[in-house]
């Protein structure tokens, strides 16, 4: 069977350098993708200024006026608690979600960061999923504490022999998570497969550097795509990453 997965960091529904509330066309930007799985960082689970100040702000959490109908099964995971709300990551997904749990990784007071596990069940005939959503901090030596606590969690929480998907935004400006997620757990990054090196996709407007990636273990990448086309930085600073997989037939 094969299954298509996105992963977008929305920063809180507004533009870059945060002029402008964008969540509406984010949200019709997401249903063209049509993604079966959505990673999705920054999202806000609330904000009661922002409520009061924009006539169109949804009545409910991005996740959920982001999901619709398109996805049926939501996970959100609060990162950031503040006076008028909170954000965190969200997952979309059009198969059930069976279990979820998020997990604080910030590594400091200054940054408040998790991971969002979600299970899904792709199927009578198919393994259990195992999706980390994450969003690592900006400081080197505070990712390096993150990354070991995503690499311990996912010894502890996910078979070996059981297929995974690690995405979001990494913020890994010199690649220092990369070679440690790929020699200790044994993913590959789906863009380096298929392009030879991950894809630049921040800033969005003039992408340079190399944040949001695809880990994979356990399945097989059909296609990668990077999508620029969310017009020139107006509706996030981030680009857009999708991919196919297919999920390899059991041996008899």
């Amino acid at each position: 069977m094969k299954f298509s997965v996105a992963t977008y960091n929305i920063h809180k529904g507004f533009s870059h350098l945060t002029r402008r509330m964008v969540i509406h066309e984010l949200k019709e930007k997401l249903h063209g993708l049509s993604a079966d799985l959505v990673f999705l960082q920054e999202v806000q689970g609330a904000h009661l200024r922002h409520a009061g100040r924009y006539r169109d702000w949804p009545g409910k959490p991005q996740h959920e006026f982001i999901a619709d109908t398109m996805w049926r099964e939501v996970a959100y995971g609060r990162n950031a608690t503040y006076r008028n709300g909170h954000h965190g990551n969200a997952m979309l997904s059009r198969y059930p979600i069976v279990a979820q749990e998020n997990a604080d990784i910030s590594a400091h007071a200054f940054e408040s960061r998790g991971l969002l596990h979600c299970e899904i069940d792709l199927g009578a005939r198919a393994p259990t999923l195992h999706c980390i959503n994450v969003h690592l901090g900006l400081f080197e030596r505070g990712r390096a504490w993150q990354i070991r606590a995503l690499v311990d969690r996912i010894r502890e929480t996910v078979p070996k022999g059981a297929p995974m998907i690690i995405a979001g935004d990494f913020n890994d400006w010199r690649r220092k998570a990369d070679r440690t997620l790929t020699d200790e757990l044994g993913v590959f990054e789906v863009f380096e497969e298929v392009k030879g090196r991950p894809a630049r996709t921040f800033p969005s407007m003039l992408p340079m550097f190399r944040l949001d990636r695809i880990y994979v273990r356990g399945l097989e990448v059909v296609d990668a795509r990077v999508h620029y086309t969310f017009p020139s930085g107006r509706i996030s600073d981030h680009a857009a990453l999708a991919a196919t997989f297919e999920v390899p037939r059991r041996r008899r």
